[in-house]
């Protein structure tokens, strides 16, 4: 899919980039596999703002895509290839044999009338689903379980691949896109082949409306607040703060910066092998 300029006849349009998608369906979403997405505005249950610069946007309904891939042995044709508003990937909306509609992520190569299948025998085909324990070393598979039958969980994104390295018994080890290798159990399922629509990240907004219409508020710095407001404000002009190097940290002093915030009493720990910035782990 290549990427669409505009003649610049307007000052926002002449930075405007934005993935051509001629394959895309102009139709509405199928009915039964939508429901409502009441907008939150970045608060929790009670009310409160835990997720910030949220708010505003185009109204959206919620596509349900199938992610455990759960129906088995059952050919399906693909009807269309949808936009949605929820993810940076294309969806693939299924007709299978039995009558039954279903979405999926549309993998990267598929297109209206191909037919795949989730099954547990060893048909690779890309868009098919298998047990990474059916699939050979190096293959490139995306929207993969971390744990069996919860549902795909890795590799999700526009354009994302993981890569299975390879079988050991009952355990499978897969490299991430983020580069950490980790081990998950054999039994999960994966897709074969990589996530569609891979231009989305070379896309430019052109404008700040374009922002505001996805639901993103804008976003200030924190050296531009007050000491009161945030602990990089404050000093007479662009100062850095202290005179010498500025801790960069949330506006309630968490560090943002080199600081790992996972746990590390968490138990799927011992399932990393190689964490994401290259470092191995060592064995208790």
């Amino acid at each position: 899919m290549p990427i669409k300029t505009f003649k610049p006849i307007t000052p926002s349009l002449r930075f405007t980039e934005l993935s051509s998608n001629p394959e895309l369906a102009k139709k509405r979403p199928e009915k039964a596999l939508t429901k409502a997405k009441p907008k939150s505005g970045g608060r929790n249950c009670y009310g409160r703002l835990t997720s910030r610069r949220r708010g505003g946007g185009h109204k959206r309904l919620y596509r349900v895509i199938d992610f455990r891939r759960n129906k088995l042995e059952i050919p399906a044709k693909v009807q269309a290839i949808e936009y949605d508003p929820n993810r940076s990937a294309n969806i693939a909306l299924l007709a299978y044999a039995d009558g039954e509609k279903r979405y999926i992520l549309a993998p990267a190569g598929i297109s209206v009338g191909d037919t795949i299948v989730a099954t547990n025998k060893p048909e690779f085909k890309v868009g098919n689903n298998l047990p990474l324990s059916l699939i050979p070393p190096a293959t490139k598979i995306h929207a993969v379980e971390l744990y069996p039958g919860r549902g795909a969980q890795i590799a999700r994104s526009a354009g994302n691949a993981a890569e299975l390295v390879g079988i050991d018994g009952r355990n499978a080890t897969i490299k991430l896109p983020s580069g950490e290798i980790r081990i998950v159990s054999a039994k999960c399922r994966a897709t074969i082949g990589e996530v569609g629509n891979s231009e989305h990240m070379n896309r430019s907004l052109g404008k700040a409306g374009r922002n505001r219409w996805l639901g993103r508020r804008p976003r200030v710095r924190g050296m531009v607040m007050n000491p009161v407001d945030h602990p990089n404000g404050g000093g007479n002009g662009k100062s850095k703060g202290g005179g010498g190097h500025l801790q960069l940290v949330s506006p309630w002093g968490q560090l943002a910066k080199n600081f790992p915030t996972r746990r590390k009493s968490k138990q799927s720990n011992n399932l990393i092998l190689v964490r994401r910035n290259g470092r191995k782990l060592k064995k208790n």
